[in-house]
């Protein structure tokens, strides 16, 4: 059960409602927006920087994904860590690379350019002080300069807001395997996928 009470969605103020369409998403989908909507006055800056993520974003979906579960892992958030986006199983995501998320720097899977967003997305949620010269300049080789900072945008959203969903504890609609309070993984596991 959550630790914060969930707002359902025909309870939301009218404003969250025009900005947000929650009727064009099920339970899940509406994930955080459930809890925030405690405060409604906050989720228009949060929904235009994510929408911005998501609308203007140049880095591929299957690498975001790839970039946003290995961060899940490292949070522990168990709705991160069971979802799994359209978009990026429609650029070419499947379960195999996810589960080479394992162990991403030995996946004969994953592109070196991959390898290196993921091993900067792990570092920002286990070791960010360890991001160094080093690391950006393995993200040099593969990315550019925008595609960089976009990564790392995209990399502190899922790291910030994935430990915050992980103190909530949504597990409610969740497969069975992510119900649980013991350490879980993206690999192995059943998984959603969502819009």
């Amino acid at each position: 059960m959550s630790r914060v009470e969930q707002i359902k969605a025909e309870d939301w103020p009218d404003e969250m409602k025009e900005l947000l369409h929650p009727e064009r998403m099920t339970d899940l989908e509406q994930g955080l927006m459930r809890y925030w909507a405690h405060r409604p006055d906050l989720v228009q800056g949060l929904a235009a920087f994510s929408g911005g993520l998501k609308m203007n974003r140049t880095l591929s979906e299957k690498l975001v994904e790839l970039v946003r579960l290995r961060i899940a892992f490292f949070n522990q958030c168990r709705s991160c860590m069971a979802i799994r986006y359209t978009d990026a199983v429609n650029d070419g995501l499947t379960e195999d690379l996810v589960c080479s998320l394992e162990r991403p720097e030995e996946s004969p899977d994953l592109t070196d350019a991959e390898k290196v967003a993921i091993k900067f997305g792990e570092l920002m949620a286990a070791d960010h002080l360890s991001i160094d010269d080093s690391i950006y300049a393995e993200l040099r080789a593969h990315y550019s300069q925008e595609e960089i900072v976009e990564l790392g945008m995209t990399a502190a959203f899922f790291v910030g807001f994935g430990r915050l969903a992980a103190t909530y504890h949504m597990v409610e609609e969740l497969p069975h395997a992510f119900q649980g309070t013991d350490a879980v993984s993206p690999w192995h596991n059943d998984a959603i996928v969502v819009r």
